[in-house]
């Protein structure tokens, strides 16, 4: 009973728990050569930098246990994720104080998400590389996604190539859909 209890107490408003991970994205699954794989991180600040996908992983690694939400009601409870905190890739590259917001590029031609600087600078964000203990599978966005598990999982970008920092907010591809630029899942916050 303690554990139904406890996995309510989880599970936001409008969801159900799966123990599947569906796949879902706009258009096919994208394929990323890891070997030529590049990260650049850029825009306002003041040491840009474009990494490779061994160079991205000999930064400080931090391994996150959290809980997922799509923004088409299903629920995940306790993925394993590991890769780099986001309060690392900000110390790397340092912000300009004008920078509010974070425009994440991915390799799906056309395809961007945003979030505001504050959202990302939360200690479970990761600009993740390994799911369950595996390198990213390219139907989940690997080698490289963002994960952000207090927002709707559109905001966690797969086949990430490019972290952009700017003044003024972008809104991305389904944000421009009519999607909520917000993604609260805890406020049911699907549609703008």
């Amino acid at each position: 009973m303690r554990r139904q209890q406890d996995e309510r107490e989880r599970l936001p408003p409008g969801q159900h728990l799966t123990s599947r991970f569906p796949v879902l994205q706009k258009g096919w699954v994208v394929h990323v050569d890891r070997k030529k794989y590049r990260l650049t991180i850029d825009g306002l600040v003041d040491n840009p930098v474009t990494l490779t996908l061994d160079e991205l992983k000999a930064l400080n690694r931090q391994d996150e246990t959290v809980d997922i939400h799509c923004v088409t009601t299903w629920s995940k409870f306790d993925t394993k994720w590991a890769g780099v905190p986001f309060k690392e890739i900000m110390a790397l590259v340092q912000p300009r104080p004008e920078a509010n917001f974070v425009i994440m590029h991915c390799a799906d031609s056309g395809f961007t998400t945003n979030l505001p600087l504050e959202a990302m600078d939360d200690d479970d964000v990761l600009v993740a590389y390994e799911y369950d203990g595996e390198p990213i599978e390219d139907s989940h966005g690997g080698p490289v996604r963002t994960l952000v598990p207090k927002r709707y999982f559109y905001k966690s970008a797969k086949w990430l190539v490019r972290i952009e920092f700017t003044a003024e907010d972008h809104p991305g591809y389904w944000e421009r859909g009519g999607y909520s630029n917000t993604a609260d899942p805890w406020k049911e916050d699907r549609y703008d």
